[in-house]
């Protein structure tokens, strides 16, 4: 029993048994000013104690048997509010507060039975937003590989399959030319040649896009050194590199990084024909600084959209949306390219 002696009912039986003190109280009192007014003969100092003590004694203890079994029904009420709100905090939104009569009680119920179907609506709602997400993202994954593969196709058809087809008009020529006009032959096997070198470097920047070097588990220096270490060895390129040792970036940001400078260097391998090529990438106190510049043929900026390397530059200028930053592009035909990107980072942060 008094285990079962809580809050509420504790708070019924003091209200009985006070209501029992003042009632033994006023007994005692209408009592004694009958002693003190009539005088009868039964009723004297120690009858009146003996009455007032029996009468507290008998309260208290009605008392107490009604306060524990009137509060039971409430109890009963608050403990199964608190069985709900246990099962709504552990994600069962199927619960409902059984309504039995009217009261602040029932009327808590009410309002948690309405929180629990709001909370389970919500629950479905973002379950088919979560499912209509994955597949938007399916279906956003197999339009960009089919927009890759038709963009590959297209580079191919237009760069390597024309040199190629070059290639194989300039053999036959050389071949018919060779007896009859040496000197001619030895000028159309150097142009052969530098088709050829052409179509190599063509198919090399292609294949950067089809097997691309990924971070892993490297750091953003190592894995552009690693990229530019395989580049030399297929290109004749001079590369110039200042890379800080940058730590604490987030691994969302390295790979945007790393992809930007992979795509401006497959950009430069296919279109600048370039020799010296500089990237820079430089913890500075509010950003991280991202300098590539190359000695090749630039492009008209104007006439970007109608180039080929409209769509590098476009995911380049993208992927640094993404991350916060700002991308500048310099370039002008015969004075080479030029792009600035700045990526909000704190050099405090990296500090702490």
């Amino acid at each position: 029993m008094f285990k079962k002696l809580n809050s509420i009912r504790y708070s019924y039986i003091q209200s009985q048994l006070t209501t029992v003190a003042f009632l033994t109280l006023a007994v005692l009192i209408g009592l004694t000013l009958i002693d003190l007014i009539a005088d009868p003969n039964w009723l004297d100092q120690a009858t009146i104690m003996l009455f007032s003590v029996v009468h507290f004694l008998i309260g208290s203890i009605i008392a107490i048997l009604i306060g524990f079994r009137s509060s039971g029904k409430m109890k009963s009420q608050f403990d199964d509010l608190s069985v709900m709100i246990m099962q709504l905090s552990r994600g069962n939104y199927h619960t409902r507060f059984r309504l039995e009569e009217e009261g602040e009680v029932s009327r808590i119920g009410v309002e948690l039975n309405d929180l629990a179907k709001k909370l389970g609506d919500q629950v479905h709602y973002l379950q088919r937003l979560a499912d209509e997400k994955a597949a938007y993202a399916e279906r956003a994954h197999k339009i960009a590989t089919i927009e890759e593969r038709q963009r590959l196709a297209r580079d191919l058809h237009d760069s390597v399959s024309q040199q190629l087809f070059a290639l194989a008009m300039m053999s036959k020529a050389v071949v018919r030319g060779v007896k009859m006009n040496p000197e001619k032959a030895q000028s159309q096997v150097e142009d052969l040649a530098e088709t050829a070198m052409k179509a190599q470097t063509e198919m090399r920047a292609l294949l950067l896009h089809l097997r691309p070097i990924h971070l892993s588990d490297q750091s953003l220096k190592d894995g552009i050194h690693n990229l530019i270490a395989e580049l030399k060895t297929k290109s004749a390129i001079h590369f110039e590199l200042k890379i800080d040792q940058i730590d604490q970036i987030p691994r969302f940001t390295e790979e945007h990084i790393f992809r930007i400078i992979q795509e401006a260097l497959s950009n430069t391998l296919r279109h600048a024909d370039a020799k010296h090529v500089k990237i820079i990438l430089r913890h500075e106190p509010e950003h991280l600084f991202v300098h590539i510049a190359d000695n090749g043929d630039g492009f008209d900026w104007e006439q970007a959209d109608q180039k080929k390397t409209s769509y590098g530059l476009k995911t380049m200028r993208e992927r640094s949306e993404e991350i916060g930053g700002h991308f500048n592009l310099r370039t002008k035909k015969g004075i080479g390219t030029y792009i600035d990107i700045r990526v909000p980072f704190p050099k405090q942060e990296v500090e702490e």
